[in-house]
């Protein structure tokens, strides 16, 4: 907003200046804007009529197509369940339990003792697909219970492993042949996050259900080994790479993998590390798999570790059938300080090429993500599909969409009003809530933020910062202050993804966002958990195309990242779908007025 870019919402000059000009003139000049009266407002652009260039898909609980031949019955329930209409938007049916889903009795009782008593529909839905075993992908709205929908099954799983493995082999064995749940996140408060809720999940004596660890930021390997492992891409490469056994032995106990903010792993600098990994970890299931193949051919009394069984030879076939199967202009895995790893032992090799495409899966990878482009070779969702082809994919009712729990105000402003309106947005929250309120405010840059914070400040608002260039700790003591007492959090898109606050009642978009991706992720902080929101969009007059066609998808109920992807601004996606009439149009009712 305050640095007049392209997108921006509160600009102050023409186009023509660098924006750190623009911002400079603004942090002299903003206080002598708070002090002049403003006038009204311009009133909101019309609903713009529809036009053959801008049609839009219907969208239905499934959206993103499943394979037909892999489709979950256990959908069919969560789904004719949200298609009903009047029926709640966020919870499944009240006939609808944990134990109806496949959930245990200890698993449920926790559930019930941590006050989640419910299912929502995304967890009713992908918690019988995450419990069939077969790879999953979760695309729904944020705030839908998406961390629950695969924390519950996965624990579920081990923990039922747990219980079986004590019954039936030694403690040794146990430790041996440990499974461990393998989560990964963009960044460390995510992980944090992930952790909390695990270990807000406990058995009768009090104490979390598994043992749950997190690898982040300044957390090294832990002591002892975790059934939840919790991690970036980066620390995790940083701690199995310098040790091969480590690496090995951990490809090895993995047997659940979950990619949480999925579509932002699978994209820009995530993406070479987070495939890398994904080829190491399928490259085991083929070593295992091989490795069984080869044991179940000598004879009785010769068997021994399954690694032992694999020559040097075989490296180069299963190299070659990783990158084959898909993977464009990827990392390549690194397959040889694994394969040094492994002890020729075996006579007679079998024709592998034959059978790598029907190999023994022994792991499971479950998606999520609030936001799964799929238009592009190289967005997110194309990746998946080329890479995991029979997945399920279960799809929330609002993934893209206009989430009916919040209501839309729009606001168009001027340089002489922006500021105004601003606080007066502000302000709207706390006169219309009796009780604790939380706003978030979000800015397109660090020091946007920086300069709405001082604007606050300036008209004794307090708030709090949460941008790149605060520290960790900073950053962490805010939501919690936020989180305890409420307040004002003026924030850049850093705490769009992931963040779970609960009771956000408002949300103000001082700077419009750039993409869908930061639009659905900015609004969906409100509005969660089956609660209701309000988010508050200030624009200028550059905008002004953008927000109508915006309100327009939101009127007929269309998902919005078909006018913009994650790395097309809303303005250049629009010029792309040639809505020269759109323009011609607002510029029209601008001339009115």
């Amino acid at each position: 907003m305050l640095l007049n870019r392209s997108a921006s919402l509160l600009y102050l000059h023409k186009l023509s200046p660098p924006p750190t000009k623009f911002f400079s003139h603004f942090k002299r000049s903003y206080s002598l804007l708070l002090s002049n009266p403003s006038p009204s407002p311009s009133p909101p652009p019309p609903l713009l009529p529809s036009c053959p260039s801008f049609s839009l898909p219907r969208v239905s609980f499934f959206c993103l197509n499943p394979p037909r031949q892999r489709q979950a019955r256990p959908f069919a329930t969560a789904t004719a369940a949200a298609e009903r209409k009047g029926t709640d938007t966020f919870f499944a049916d009240e006939d609808v339990s944990w134990a109806s889903l496949g959930v245990s009795d200890k698993l449920s009782r926790a559930l019930y003792s941590a006050g989640i008593d419910r299912p929502s529909l995304v967890q009713a839905a992908c918690i019988p697909a995450i419990l069939s075993g077969n790879d999953v992908v979760v695309a729904a709205e944020t705030g839908s219970g998406k961390t629950h929908g695969y924390l519950i099954p996965l624990i579920n799983r081990l923990c039922s492993a747990h219980d079986d493995s004590l019954n039936t082999v030694s403690d040794q064995e146990s430790i041996q042949s440990q499974r461990i749940f393998l989560v990964l996140c963009p960044n460390v408060l995510l992980c944090e996050q992930v952790v909390r809720m695990a270990n807000g999940l406990c058995g009768d004596d009090g104490k979390p259900l598994l043992r749950v660890a997190a690898v982040s930021g300044g957390q090294g390997w832990p002591v002892h080994k975790p059934d939840i492992l919790v991690s970036t891409p980066a620390a995790l490469l940083n701690n199995i790479d310098p040790d091969k056994r480590r690496c090995l032995e951990f490809m090895r106990g993995v047997k659940y993998v979950v990619l949480d903010e999925a579509d932002m792993l699978l994209c820009g600098g995530f993406q070479n590390k987070v495939i890398r990994l994904l080829n190491m970890l399928r490259f085991d299931e083929k070593l295992l798999s091989r490795s069984k193949e080869s044991v179940s051919e000598l004879p009785v009394g010769l068997e021994s570790e399954p690694s032992s069984h694999f020559t040097l030879d075989d490296k180069e076939d299963l190299q070659t059938d990783i990158i084959s199967e898909g993977e464009e202009n990827y990392e390549d895995v690194h397959v040889d300080d694994l394969a040094e790893e492994v002890e020729a032992g075996s006579n007679k090799r079998k024709d592998w090429r034959r059978v790598r495409k029907t190999y023994e899966r022994s792991k499971q990878y479950v998606f999520v993500a609030a936001t799964l482009p799929v238009n592009g070779k190289k967005t997110a969702g194309q990746v998946l599909k080329q890479m995991f082809p029979n997945a399920n994919w279960v799809s929330g009712n609002y993934l893209h969409c206009h989430n009916p729990r919040l209501k839309q105000r729009w606001i168009e402003v001027t340089t002489e009003t922006q500021v105004d309106e601003l606080i007066n947005a502000v302000r709207q929250g706390f006169k219309s809530k009796a009780t604790e309120c939380r706003t978030m405010v979000f800015a397109n840059t660090v020091e946007a933020a920086e300069a709405v914070a001082n604007i606050l400040l300036k008209a004794n608002i307090h708030c709090y910062r949460y941008h790149k260039d605060v520290s960790l700790e900073e950053r962490s003591q805010s939501l919690t202050d936020l989180k305890e007492k409420g307040g004002i959090l003026v924030c850049t898109d850093a705490a769009a993804r992931g963040v779970d606050i609960p009771n956000v009642s408002h949300v103000i978009q001082a700077d419009f966002a750039t993409s869908a991706v930061d639009f659905l992720h900015r609004v969906g902080r409100s509005g969660r958990a089956g609660q209701f929101g309000l988010v508050t969009s200030l624009y200028s007059e550059s905008n002004r195309d953008l927000v109508a066609a915006v309100r327009q998808a939101e009127e007929l109920g269309q998902p919005v990242e078909t006018a913009f992807s994650r790395k097309r601004s809303f303005r250049n996606k629009l010029k792309k779908k040639g809505l020269k009439k759109v323009r011609d149009l607002s510029f029209a009712e601008e001339s009115v007025f």
